[in-house]
């Protein structure tokens, strides 16, 4: 809770202890309790944000001070957009420490499995292939086809489902340490800035200085690199939907042959230079749904990048000769308001104000606060992960009734789809009735049926096929040669089949065939034989 009091002009801000953890705080959240008007409690700790209010701030003021918070200052808006709405450049510092060391070796890994996919082969099939258009669909080489709809279905909600149980447990730690859009902000193209404009403090420099030659080659050298890399993402997301050999058609085949494909090929090149050259960090907040949907799951149990304000308030600057004692006889804390947390921050928030839409758990901040509490002698992790309940309470990750449902469901669906995957046949058959077509008796007595029987590959050898009668004796014939189903093809072709009187029950017969390939069972198809009424056990005579 927090509470406001106006008066002379100014805007005095005091907060309990609770304030420097907030769940729910947003870019466009104003101070809660504003036309409250109540008299705030006496404990109540009081905090100034802004930079008139830090430039004011001082290690003798005591504890118990009004201090006062510039209105207009108040994170009340975007940190990426002024109060007019325009954009505002943010110019992160470079970050270094521990998290940013380990984060820079999983992403490499990552981003090499990221462009060396489409050219990993397993069976001969890619490691993933996602070709809506031909609804063609490979899982770490297994191709799934549209009869497969129930598996992607399952697996969709297992993916969904896991992302909730990760969010209700860590956050967003998916976010800072695996999003394809972060790695390749923060690991590439970030680091070619800081290689050619220099770290933050040059680059707002370069930003406002004329347009001298030095500037232009700076800016030139950028963005032709900025747009190279779209380029390469461009065509590896394509190669993801088309398959890398169709993409190789597309880049040495004459232009005229495949103008849809140089049409995508563009345009994902734009898309991608868009994003990392001028959208940025603002593709989190706008574009990706994850930062509100997160919003939902996250509760006082999850652990997330949060300020211990416990230990951290009050703020105060550190001045020369200060030892701990004397801060903490002060009443303040370890917190010196130093900002090294909101210079590395690359969406631009102050971590304590507590979790944001915007934070996305880069651990940039752990890092830098780190750092400065190694020079002044004081423990690490005044910023660390963390959970409310942890924080205010020392409590560890709790499992809560919500993470068990969670956690619950989401072994089901994998053992539901577990179950379907050891089911799932090479070959999806389909064996119905000709259209228009009646039953038959043959010469002999025999009655016969006429069916079309359809195949589908799923995998990326030829299937030779042999159907066999399973419940009933009887005879059953292949119209034209032997079957053999293409890779990845549909096989399609008449299917005779013969069955004496004395077998069948009643005039539609329910009958099971099985699917073979070199003597091994692929899988068992049902369907109905049809005969006159009086056949069969009526007619016991007929041989």
């Amino acid at each position: 809770m927090s509470a406001l009091r106006i008066g002379c002009g100014s805007v005095v801000l005091r907060e309990t202890r609770g304030s420097g953890f907030n769940h729910s705080a947003s870019p466009m959240s104003a101070p809660p309790d504003l036309e409250s008007g109540s008299r705030p409690p006496s404990a109540m700790r009081e905090t100034r944000y802004g930079p008139e209010a830090r430039a004011t701030q001082t290690g003798s003021e005591p504890p118990s001070a009004m201090r006062e918070v510039n209105w207009d200052d108040f994170r009340d808006h975007l940190t990426t957009a002024d109060q007019e709405g325009h954009r505002q450049w943010l110019y992160p510092k470079k970050p270094q420490g521990t998290f940013y060391r380990a984060r820079t070796y999983v992403s490499y890994l990552l981003l090499f499995i990221l462009f060396a996919g489409p050219f990993v082969r397993i069976n001969g099939n890619p490691l993933l292939l996602v070709n809506i258009v031909e609804r063609k669909f490979v899982v770490l080489g297994q191709i799934f086809w549209p009869q497969d709809t129930v598996i992607f279905a399952v697996g969709m909600l297992l993916y969904l489902t896991g992302i909730a149980v990760f969010t209700a447990a860590f956050g967003r730690v998916w976010c800072g340490w695996t999003c394809p859009q972060i790695l390749l902000m923060e690991m590439v193209f970030r680091k070619i800035e800081y290689f050619l404009e220099g770290d933050a403090h040059e680059q707002r420099v370069l930003r406002k200085a004329p347009w001298t030659a030095r500037k232009i080659i700076k800016k030139a050298a950028k963005h032709l690199l900025f747009f190279g890399l779209s380029f390469v993402i461009g065509n590896t997301l394509l190669s993801y939907i088309i398959g890398s050999e169709q993409l190789f058609r597309i880049i040495t085949d004459p232009p005229r042959e495949h103008l849809h494909g140089l049409t995508f090929m563009i345009l994902f090149t734009l898309l991608f230079y868009g994003i990392f050259a001028r959208f940025r960090e603002q593709a989190c907040t706008f574009i990706c749904p994850y930062g509100r949907f997160q919003s939902t799951l996250v509760d006082e149990n999850t652990i997330v990048v949060a300020y211990d304000y416990q230990r951290g308030e009050q703020r105060s600057h550190l001045h020369r000769d200060q030892t701990t004692h004397q801060r903490r006889a002060g009443g303040y804390g370890d917190c010196i308001d130093c900002f090294q947390c909101v210079a590395v921050c690359p969406t631009g928030i102050d971590i304590r104000h507590g979790t944001q839409m915007e934070c996305v758990h880069c651990t940039a901040c752990i890092d830098a606060c780190d750092g400065v509490m190694q020079k002044i002698h004081r423990p690490k992790g005044l910023i660390r992960y963390a959970s409310l309940n942890g924080i205010e309470r020392g409590e560890r990750l709790k499992v809560t009734p919500r993470l068990v449902g969670y956690s619950t469901l989401l072994l089901a669906l994998g053992v539901w789809l577990a179950v379907l995957l050891a089911t799932r046949s090479d070959v999806e058959t389909t064996l119905l009735r000709a259209p228009g077509a009646l039953y038959q008796q043959m010469p002999d007595g025999r009655i016969s049926n006429l069916y079309l029987l359809k195949l589908v590959n799923k995998t990326a050898r030829e299937i030779p096929v042999q159907l066999k009668l399973r419940n009933l004796a009887g005879r059953i014939t292949v119209m034209g040669r032997n079957l053999v189903v293409p890779p990845e093809k549909l096989a399609e072709t008449s299917v005779l089949i013969e069955l004496s009187p004395k077998v069948l029950t009643s005039h539609k017969t329910k009958l099971q065939v099985d699917v073979y390939s070199n003597g091994r069972l692929l899988e068992t198809i049902k369907t109905i034989f049809s005969s006159p009424r009086d056949s069969g056990v009526l007619r016991p005579e007929v041989k």
